[in-house]
């Protein structure tokens, strides 16, 4: 096993491998939320409570899942690095950091516009709410903390330990509307239930959970690819790969 991944653990191969992918997850990222957004906003049914308002879930909830889903992946990636001093663990964290952070932003922006005609409000303290604010202070702190030292090691390795750390708030976020009562509605597709939306519903908001995980990939390879760059920028690879162009 270890004697078939060696070879990818090179940066330049990372950098060759991440490249091909990268188109790929493009077009389907195109592909699924292209075909999500039109067959949500234009196809489905209104909602016989929230009318047309709920047709935003296309893209809060999405956001909402991969803002939780790309903090845990970093996480993993801070354990990663720091246990076995994977240097190309905590670049991943740099890469999908900001990322996370638009997507939480996009969560917040969206849910509050959702809100307001639904509670009458844009914002409340409320349990699910504010832990989503605290993971949005958490991205800025793991991209603070990596920026905020003159030694780009000893940045990464406080940007890891945040990594880890904050994600205590992951299940907080997940499971406040089942240990509060809180305003924010429960979740409306589980692993165990059936999903609680209609079909014509649900099958748009499932394109659109895949076009931004597709989405999260290829703008994660896109920010790799540039921390590989920049990282072994005096590298003779890197050399030759900006003087073949």
């Amino acid at each position: 096993m270890w004697k078939w991944l060696h070879p990818y653990a090179k940066p330049e191969t990372q950098y060759r491998v991440c490249g091909k992918l990268l188109p790929w997850f493009a077009i389907l990222s195109t592909l699924f939320i292209a075909t999500a957004l039109v067959w949500g906003l234009a196809y489905a049914p209104a909602d016989y409570q929230q009318g047309n308002s709920f047709r935003i879930m296309y893209i809060h909830v999405p956001a909402a899942i991969w803002s939780m889903s790309i903090y845990v992946s970093m996480a993993i990636a801070g354990i990663i690095g720091l246990v076995w001093q994977i240097r190309q663990a905590h670049l991943s964290i740099i890469a999908m950091a900001p990322i996370g952070m638009v997507f939480t932003f996009i969560a917040l922006v969206t849910g509050a516009i959702w809100g307001k005609p639904m509670w009458g409000t844009w914002w409340v303290w409320d349990a699910r709410l504010t832990a989503s604010l605290i993971l949005f202070f958490l991205y800025l702190g793991v991209i603070a903390l990596y920026s905020a030292f003159q030694d780009r090691t000893t940045g990464m390795k406080a940007a890891a330990i945040l990594s880890i750390v904050g994600v205590i708030n992951i299940p907080i976020i997940h499971f406040s509307v089942e240990w509060w009562n809180t305003l924010h509605q429960g979740a409306s597709i589980t692993k165990f239930e059936k999903p609680s939306i209609a079909t014509p519903m649900l099958i748009p908001l499932i394109l659109s959970i895949l076009g931004f995980m597709a989405l999260t990939i290829c703008l994660t390879l896109v920010r790799y690819r540039l921390a590989l760059l920049n990282d072994e920028k005096k590298r003779p690879w890197v050399k030759m790969l900006v003087n073949s162009k």
